[in-house]
């Protein structure tokens, strides 16, 4: 009973600011940025190819805005609308399907589909740094999954994606 003498002294408000105090130090501790720079500093991140499948987008000038994104280098990246950082941006590819005919000979002809001119499928191939362990790749603080869906931000432009694929080099 000695020993807990002390505790008497102690107000309601001693308790609540004891508390926010601890509060506070878990949050810095599990923060993701803590946690991706003890995994930097301890050497468990790899680096990781990732494919964003970006379908039906709407623009005025395809190849411009294209060759725009190649120029800028690299994208920031939001995974499950939680920022992950910012990535380096390997390529774009133009994945716009053409219009398939087959002809009464049997020859199959592809033409561009003038009336989905301004209709853009798009896949970014980006490079990343991320932490792989029994259940995923764990990159920014979050499960990097196929079918994850992912923001892709640039300077010009913001778009909504999904994963399509992850691979280790």
């Amino acid at each position: 009973m000695a020993r807990l003498v002390w505790l008497r002294g102690l107000s309601l408000v001693d308790t609540a600011a004891a508390a926010i105090a601890a509060l506070a130090l878990a949050g810095v501790a599990w923060s993701p940025k803590l946690v991706s720079t003890l995994a930097k500093a301890t050497g468990t991140l790899e680096p990781v190819t990732v494919s964003v499948d970006i379908r039906q987008l709407q623009v005025a000038d395809p190849e411009t805005l294209l060759q725009s994104i190649r120029d800028e280098g690299s994208v920031k990246i939001t995974i499950r609308n939680q920022p992950a950082g910012r990535v380096q941006l390997l390529n774009v590819l133009n994945l716009t399907p053409p219009l398939v005919a087959i002809q009464p000979d049997g020859r199959i002809v592809e033409a561009k589909d003038p009336n989905q001119s301004q209709r853009l499928y798009v896949r970014f191939l980006l490079k990343a740094e991320a932490e792989s362990n029994a259940s995923g790749i764990i990159f920014g603080g979050t499960k990097l999954k196929i079918g994850v869906p992912v923001d892709v931000e640039g300077r010009v432009f913001s778009f909504r994606g999904i994963v399509s694929g992850v691979t280790f080099p």
